[in-house]
């Protein structure tokens, strides 16, 4: 949802910066070309207005101070004048010693012209014929006042424009969120799935969503039918196969095969072997892979009582104990998690000689299960071994019973690790590390 809002308010914010900075650019492109014909204008009337000043004297034209206006006799006040008759040519005093590039064509010069203390100078030229004489006369007049005021506008719109910015955004995270909140809702009821906290849902959703939720929840009741359905048929297909492999076993045994030791040896071996495989083989296929909704092992729940089915198995008076957060649950099948603590609870059980106990962390990247007792333990030199021989069903470690299939299967399905340590109870203690994020699931 951030990273929707965060791309919303990206693009919101370039697209009503460059609709405000063309706005305000052009604005100031139109005002200013009406600003310029209205100086031309009035450039134009000043030209007129030297030209009455230029009279027919005794000897030939001069110029008429006492016609001319104030503020050309002012050093740089802003205006200024160029008269050039083909013997003679006067200028104004406000012009002091600078000379400006005055423009050679008739009109409105295109660009400002360089004036003196680095002003600029909108210059207009125009040409007249008095008694068969050219007078050309040039005037121009200060723009750079003007083109503060501009820059003060441009400034001004810009802030305008931020201003504008600000309360657009707050406006759109306002819209977005209030729109975001059906898709808010359904993701915390996502989350709440992948906890185990629900097993589908809520029907009631917003007209846009309604099929969402329900594709959803038709997936999810459809993916557990077909698990369940799964799990047993296999179950059939196991107690199917026990009867005729039961009875394979008792033919080898009949004295028909007595007179024949090496055949009823190897068959035996054989059978022994089918056995095996099929029973892995099954435990395998009977893995859950990724939880489904509603299926999380609940810790609270779960181990009272198989720690009271691991009392009635072993001796009564053995202690067993377990230390995990009241609120744990765990993000895995619950039927795969009773196989793994059951597997590894009975076997610490076995070695114990008067407690076992069973501890559950959460650590930054999954959990920490470990599995201790005060039994006989392994020596530090045979651990690898032990772990090694544990790859097959039929190899177990001198009496230590931590080969068992079924708990190699669900850790390798679950990306989990499997090491032994030395137990402060002085046995073993067996810790196993299952990451929350397996089979690169995000």
């Amino acid at each position: 949802m951030k990273s929707i809002q965060r791309s919303l308010s990206l693009g919101l914010v370039c697209a009503l910066l460059l609709v405000g900075l063309l706005l305000v650019q052009s604005s100031l492109w139109l005002f200013e070309a009406g600003l310029r014909r209205n100086l031309a204008t009035d450039l134009r009337e000043e030209t007129e207005g030297l030209l009455i000043a230029v009279v027919q004297g005794t000897e030939g034209f001069k110029l008429d101070s006492s016609r001319l206006n104030p503020r050309y006799q002012r050093a740089f006040s802003g205006h200024y004048f160029r008269i050039e008759l083909p013997e003679r040519s006067w200028r104004s005093r406000s012009l002091w010693d600078a000379e400006p590039a005055w423009p050679t064509r008739n009109g409105l010069a295109s660009d400002l012209v360089d004036g003196p203390q680095e002003q600029r100078l909108l210059a207009y030229r125009a040409e007249y014929r008095r008694d068969g004489q050219r007078i050309v006369i040039s005037v121009a007049r200060d723009y750079t006042p003007i083109l503060k005021s501009f820059a003060q506008v441009r400034l001004g719109g810009l802030g305008l424009i931020v201003v504008a910015l600000l309360a657009f955004l707050l406006l759109q995270r306002y819209a977005v969120k209030h729109a975001m909140r059906p898709l808010e809702r359904a993701r915390q009821q996502i989350a709440q799935l992948q906890q185990g906290q629900r097993q589908q849902l809520d029907i009631q959703a917003p007209i846009e969503l309604q099929p969402l939720v329900e594709q959803i929840n038709h997936l999810l009741a459809h993916t557990d039918d077909t698990l369940k359905r799964s799990r047993h048929a296999l179950g059939n297909l196991g107690h199917a196969l026990k009867t005729p492999l039961a009875v394979l076993g008792s033919l080898t045994q009949r004295e028909e095969l007595a007179a024949h030791p090496r055949l009823q040896q190897d068959l035996t071996e054989q059978l022994a072997q089918i056995q095996q495989r099929v029973s892995r083989e099954l435990g395998r296929a009977r893995l859950a892979g990724e939880v489904l909704p509603g299926a999380y092992f609940d810790c609270r729940e779960e181990l009272a009582p198989l720690f009271e089915t691991l009392k009635m198995i072993h001796r009564r008076d053995l202690n067993l104990h377990w230390q995990t957060h009241p609120d744990c649950r765990l993000p895995w099948d619950r039927e795969d998690m009773l196989e793994l603590l059951g597997n590894l609870l009975d076997n610490a059980c076995k070695f114990a000689r008067s407690e076992v106990l069973l501890s559950i962390d959460q650590m930054p990247d999954g959990y920490l299960i470990q599995v201790e007792d005060d039994g006989p333990g392994i020596p530090a030199d045979r651990r690898e071994a032990v772990l090694e021989r544990g790859t097959r069903l039929d190899e177990r470690a001198e009496g230590h019973g931590l080969g068992l299939g079924i708990v190699r299967d669900i850790l390798t399905a679950w990306n989990g690790r499997l090491s032994l340590e030395q137990s402060e109870l002085g046995g073993l203690r067996a810790c196993i590390h299952l990451p929350t994020q397996q089979r690169g699931r995000g």
